[in-house]
């Protein structure tokens, strides 16, 4: 990866949390639960599977950097949903994702050019490495703050 890409995704990193925060300001609890259309995640559901998604990102990232060709296990998310009660208080899981993320950068800023090319095998995608893992999670978080910008906005037009 170019510097230049792994910089603009380490920035968007970095600001995930931020995102999501804004998305979330005043939801009403009409806006927390509202579906925008069959299958797809509420509000709530999305800050349960950000916290699920950032604990199993921030475990990734430190397996590659300790470990010398890890194992990276995928997992259902779908699953998780269903099996985790994500119809829960979401509010501590809206914590834990920022903490999550705010320890990842935190390890981020001390890598040299030889950590970034440390690489595991991911138990659905074959090679997996720093940069893949940069790839799938810089962009993660602001996927989601539009989904919930989106979910909010189903009940405005339900009125």
């Amino acid at each position: 990866m170019e510097q230049q890409e792994r910089e603009q995704l380490m920035a968007q990193y970095k600001d995930g949390y931020r995102v999501v925060a804004d998305a979330l300001v005043k939801i009403t609890k009409e806006e927390l639960d509202a579906r925008p259309a069959a299958g797809k995640w509420t509000a709530r559901e999305i800050v349960h599977h950000l916290a699920d998604s950032e604990m199993a990102a921030a475990l990734r990232f430190r397996l590659l950097l300790a470990e010398d060709r890890p194992a990276i296990k995928g997992y259902d998310q779908d699953e998780f949903a269903r099996r985790l009660h994500y119809d829960r208080p979401h509010e501590s899981s809206l914590e834990l994702f920022r903490a999550a993320r705010a320890s990842t950068v935190e390890v981020m800023a001390c890598l040299t050019e030889a950590d970034w090319l440390r690489e595991g095998t991911h138990s659905e995608i074959g090679r997996f490495g720093l940069d893949t893992w940069l790839r799938v999670y810089g962009p993660h978080a602001h996927r989601h703050a539009d989904q919930i910008r989106v979910a909010r906005s189903s009940v405005k037009e339900k009125v």
